[in-house]
Order: C-alpha cells, then structure tokens, then sequence
C-alpha cells in the first residue's frame, strides 16, 4: 500500500504546529542557517519542539538546509547536522554534494557508521528534472527527490517508472520561481543576493520592457516574468497515480492562516482520495483533523492560480499586470455614486475588506472597504479609474482572518481501550500497549460501565479519543475513578513514548551509496557533461573533490559576463502567441529580443526550441 505525504511549510513553530493541526503529514522548516529562505530560520530549540509535537501523530519534521555552502560555512554546517540528528528530525533537504561528502568522510576517520537519525533529501535546487538526474541521486543514497515545479504528470510519470525505488516528493501549491530552481543567477547578478544562498531578491516580479533587436518596444512596463501561483488540488490524483508521494505546499515566509487554509484543503482532498481507494493508499501519519471553518484557497494569499505545465503547456501561467496578491473574484462594479458603488455578485462583504482591480492601465490598484450596506460598498476613499464593469478581487477577507485567527482546528487519533481483570488487579490496553495496576477485584453492587467509560475516554489535552471501551459482558466490578484515571494517564505516557522510541530509530541513509566511492569519479552519466560550468553550484573544496574539478564554479564566486542567469520553461513567445510551433502567429520583430529593466539594464533572450526553453542572458553589450 502506497503511503502518501501532505507536506506543508513551517515559517516558524507556530506555523509547524499549525500544519500538524491541519492535516500535515510532514513540515518543512528552516535551520538558523543555511536554508533556501534566508529569512526563515528557526532555532534548534524550536524545531526539537516541533520534532517533538509532530511525531506524536507519526508525522516528520524536515529541515532545510539547502544553500550552497562556502568553505568557511563546512564546519558549522557540519556541527548544525550533528544538532539536528540529536533532535530527531527525519530527514535534512541538502543542495551542496560537497557537504554530505564531507560528513560521510568525517564519520569514516572516526570508523562509525555513517548514519544520523535523519535521512538526506535532495532539494529542488538540485535541478531534478530528469530520470537520469533522479537515478543518480537515488544511488547517491538520497531516498526522497525533490522534482522541478516545471514537470507535467506525464514527465513525473516517466521518471517514476525509471526509478521507481526513490519517494518523489513535488510541488502542489504557492509560488512559483520562473527559472529552474538552483539555475537562477539573476538576483546575484542584478543584486549581489544569491537565490543559491537563500537571498533571493526576487527579479521575476519586476516590471520589464520587452524590446526587439532594434530598439522597438513591444510590451511597455509589464510583469514579464511573474508567474501566477500553482494549484493542483484538482490533480492530486493524477499526481499520485503517476507516482508522486509526497505533495509539497510552497510558504516558509508565508503566515499561519495561509499555512492553516492550504494545508486543511489539501488534507480533505487526499482523504477523499483515500476514502474512495482504501486498499491502494493511506496516509503517511496518523489522526484525523476536524475544522472549525471551511478550507477554501481562493480565500487565501493568491496571485491568481495555475496548474503550470501538469497538462502541458498553458497560455496563461504568468500575469503580466501585477506580481502582488489579487485573491477571491467577488464579482463586477453595477453603479457609482460619489462616495460608494454597488457590486453584481453573490459574494457578501465585512468591514476592513482589501480588494483591488486592474485598470485600463493594465496597473493593479487597491483600497480598503470602511463600511458595507448589502452590496454597496463604501471606500475608504473612492479609487481613481474605478467604472462599471471592472472585475474585482478580495486580496484581504477580514471574515477569514478572524476565523483563522482563533484556534481552527483539532487532530486526534482514534483508538479503542481494553480493560480487564488480572490475578492481582486490571490491565488497560490500547494500541498494542498495556499498563496493569495491582488493584483489589470488588463485586460492583450497581452497574459501572458508565463510570468506567467516562473516565477512560478523558483524553482532552492528548492526542488521542477513544472510540470504544471494550469490557467483558460478566465485568461487575467497582473502580475507583482515581484509580481509572491514573491507568489511563500511564497508558497515554505509553503510547507517547513508544511513538518517539520508534521515530529514534537510527537511519543508514548511505546503505548502497556511492559517496564514499568518489562520488562523480567513474559515474559516467551524461547529465554531468559539462562540470566547469557554473550550473553545478560547486562553492567549496568539498564540492571540487566530489565532482573531480580543481576550482569553484559557483556563479556566485566567480561571475561570468556570458552566463545564462535563468532557464525558463515560461516562454515569452508562446506567452503572447507567436509561437509557431504551439500554432501561434509568425512575429514581425526582429531577434534577439530583450528584456530591460526600469534602470535602463538590459537582458537578452534566447529561445532554445528545440528544448522548448527559454533562456535570459545579461545584454553583452552593456559597459
């Protein structure tokens, strides 16, 4: 039976413990150093806590440690490992090959076994977009793979079947980088921030001209390269029948209602799933969440949604007009007066409600709602360019955040206790466990089934509820309450206990590994054919002798004027209908085509057909 994962992101420990709340299966959250998301790290205190909260419920902390790593960063990096395992995560999400041969070389000079409490999963910024790439990482010892964003369900489907001894974990929701994650150089580049280090400065959400080879402006300042926001609830079957088992929810920056909405409304979908295909899945932990509102994800944080490249390729992945949150439709502007305006729509309003619209300027405006009468609305102040007809979107629901804001949600484990007499006293026994109390048998004079029901299934403030006592029908003794409680307590510390000892089970994650065998050396695969260039993201000395090269190649270290900052799958031309291939117009302009930034820097473009990519370079011109 296939296991299947709901993987949510943990900005912080309240986040994380949201997420457990909501239907998690696993969180992701980051390290004090070293994660994708430089603003998102956590103490090693705090993720303990969470390991702690999460593996009540059979469920996996993973932390990010997936930045590429410079030589001076190999030995506190090592030690931040060494404090994770202590901890008891499940697994580490690493980018840098030179890191993890490092610690399997450090491990076998002190002749212990390579192993932590933790497995390795190779990050999305890994570049994993391929079966020859996921093969590789599979007999490096990675036992769960990240894949690019950009793969359809067919793609995924094709590696699993390559590979189909490796997890492949893929992105389900949120926002989406416009490059292949780890070939993105352009914030370095433009910004001197590194999206390998975690600093990304987010380039794909500015405003660009496009120009063609002359100078001659196609599209005047316009979002380019800002991609709507994945949703593939409506795929998670096909997802999973392709292969896919763990889904992954973008959002370590984002808050805990975000994080609380997502997660619950993927969770009902996979149990739906589940429900309807109870003999091919199951889910990866244990417990069942109840809601106190109704998930809902256009009523979240949204720059509009995409299924991306699942079924293909789509015309309308990216807008163009804004890279800002535009949320829930809520229907069109009916009529003006000077201080309000009415709405056509069902959607109902509450005081303090953001909403926004694109105007003719194709520029995205918002404003505030200080009252609502029914369907009219009265602003804050009335917003410039504001007519009948024009679509409006809720980018802050005040209703929601006040649901959100309050305690949601609550997850239990259902189990089923058993009392029963013994020659000296009771046992009590639940999921396998049994605690016994040496107690004196008294011949009940009135019925105590009720009694002994009520206090044995007092389990708020634990994890669990009872569904069913289960007693013997000729059971007629007397117990005192005092004494039901305590089995029951010790019986509870049991079943917590034995769920930690068995996540603390130490995890051989280089069993069948090829790192301490020379890693690159003697791996003949055509994926590595170029190993000077710097899309490997070689930062240290560790990385050199794992790839066999003699020097760094990390852009970050040693720019290149000709360097391809990003490798697109978006592709402009497809975008605004002139690709010929997909059956779009022939364009007039002349190529090479360019970006060029508000600054007057310009970026040129290359259409690698043959590939269907697109791929932006610095202009070589600029002095």
């Amino acid at each position: 039976m296939t296991e299947l994962e709901l993987l949510a992101p943990a900005k912080n420990l309240e986040c994380g413990k949201a997420a457990i709340e909501h239907g998690a299966d696993a969180v992701y959250i980051g390290a004090p150093r070293f994660g994708a998301r430089a603003a998102a790290g956590n103490s090693v205190a705090d993720i303990a806590e969470l390991c702690r909260y999460a593996h009540q419920y059979s469920a996996k902390v993973y932390v990010t440690v997936n930045t590429i790593i410079y030589d001076n960063e190999l030995e506190d990096t090592c030690r931040l490992l060494d404090e994770l395992s202590e901890i008891g995560v499940d697994a580490v999400l690493v980018q840098d090959m030179g890191l993890v041969k490092m610690i399997n070389e450090r491990l076998e000079m002190r002749n212990e076994k390579p192993h932590f409490s933790f497995a390795f999963h190779a990050s999305t910024q890994t570049d994993n977009r391929t079966a020859e790439k996921v093969r590789w990482l599979r007999e490096l010892g990675f036992r769960q793979v990240v894949l690019a964003r950009e793969l359809s369900i067919s793609e995924i489907a094709d590696i699993h079947r390559q590979v189909p001894d490796v997890k492949l974990e893929v992105f389900v929701h949120g926002a989406l980088c416009v490059s292949y994650s780890g070939q993105c150089y352009a914030s370095q580049y433009c910004f001197q921030r590194s999206a390998n280090r975690g600093a990304c400065a987010q380039f794909c959400r500015m405003a660009f001209d496009l120009l063609d080879a002359d100078g001659r402006i196609i599209e005047h300042d316009r979002y380019l390269l800002s991609l709507r926001d994945m949703n593939q609830l409506e795929n998670l079957e096909a997802l999973a029948e392709a292969g896919a088992t763990s889904f992954k929810i973008e959002g370590r920056l984002k808050d805990v209602g975000y994080v609380k909405n997502v997660t619950a409304a993927y969770s009902q979908r996979l149990n739906n799933i589940i429900r309807r295909q109870p003999d091919r899945y199951r889910r990866a932990s244990r417990g069942h969440s109840t809601y106190t509102f109704t998930p809902n994800l256009e009523r979240t944080f949204n720059r509009g949604y995409t299924t991306y490249f699942a079924n293909g390729r789509q015309p309308d992945i990216a807008c163009f007009d804004t890279p800002k949150a535009m949320g829930e439709f809520v229907g069109t502007v009916k009529e003006l007066r000077r201080d309000s305006f009415t709405v056509a729509g069902t959607a109902s309003f509450a005081n303090g409600d953001g909403l926004c619209f694109v105007g003719d300027d194709h520029q995205l405006e918002g404003f505030r709602v200080n009252r609502v009468e029914g369907n009219r609305l009265f602003p804050q102040g009335m917003p410039q360019g504001l007519h009948p007809g024009l679509r409006l979107y809720r980018n802050n629901d005040q209703e929601m955040e006040r649901l959100l804001a309050r305690p949601s949600a609550e997850r239990k484990i259902p189990i089923t206790m058993s009392l029963r007499p013994t020659s000296d006293g009771f046992e009590l026994s639940a999921e396998g466990l049994s605690v016994s109390m040496p107690i004196e048998h008294q011949q009940a004079e009135k019925p105590q089934r009720d009694n002994i029901v009520r206090q044995l299934t007092k389990l708020g403030g634990t994890p669990y509820e009872c569904r069913e006592v289960e007693l013997s029908d000729d059971f007629n003794y007397f117990i005192p309450s005092s004494q039901l409680a305590e089995m029951r307590r010790r019986l509870v510390d049991e079943m917590r206990n034995e769920r930690l000892e068995m996540r603390n089970e130490r995890y051989d994650y280089t069993k069948d590994s090829v790192l301490l065998e020379g890693g690159m050396q003697g791996n003949h695969i055509t994926h590595f054919s170029s190993l000077t260039s710097h899309l490997y993201n070689i930062a240290n000395r560790e990385a050199c002798r794992f790839y066999g090269v003699d020097e760094p190649t990390a852009y970050e270290l040693h720019p290149t004027a000709d360097a391809v900052l990003m490798q697109c799958r978006h592709c402009l031309r497809y975008s605004l209908g002139y690709c010929v291939k997909h059956g779009g117009r022939r364009p007039q302009w002349k190529e090479p085509l360019y970006l060029r930034l508000g600054d007057g820097r310009r970026f040129r473009l290359e259409f690698d057909c043959r590939n269907c990519q697109m791929n932006v370079y610095a202009d070589a011109n600029e002095k």
